[in-house]
């Protein structure tokens, strides 16, 4: 028996966001960009202009404020979260993302094409 690789999709952020678009997206973060810590300080740019915060989303089944974007010393965005007093850095890579997507979400599916080399 034989199995198959589960394919992990991202949904689009908005109606007719395609493969192009976020490839104009990424193309618009790196303008002017040299090296991956640029590249990474452009994506972050992008998201401080444009990303609606704070939004909810669910890690492990709980509901946590995005309160922030986050770049760290090894030039990785992170989304700083909070449930009540707790708060937890998660890798854009990784945060769940809501559904709904919030305004300016289609930035986390760029970086997140970016960093994972499909664009």
């Amino acid at each position: 028996m034989s199995t198959k690789p589960i394919k992990q999709s991202i949904p689009a952020a908005k109606p007719g966001l395609s493969k192009a678009r976020l490839d104009e997206l990424v193309e618009e973060a790196l303008e002017d960009a040299y090296g991956e810590s640029e590249q990474a300080t452009g994506f972050y740019t992008m998201l401080e202009n444009d990303l609606y915060l704070p939004f909810d989303t669910q890690i492990l089944g709980v509901t946590a404020s995005v309160e922030s974007i986050d770049i760290t010393e090894d030039d990785q965005l992170v989304a700083v979260c909070r449930n009540g007093t707790a708060q937890q850095r998660i890798s854009l890579s990784e945060l769940p993302m809501p559904s709904p997507l919030p305004e300016g979400a289609e930035w986390i599916l760029a970086y997140r094409c970016w960093k994972n080399g499909k664009v």
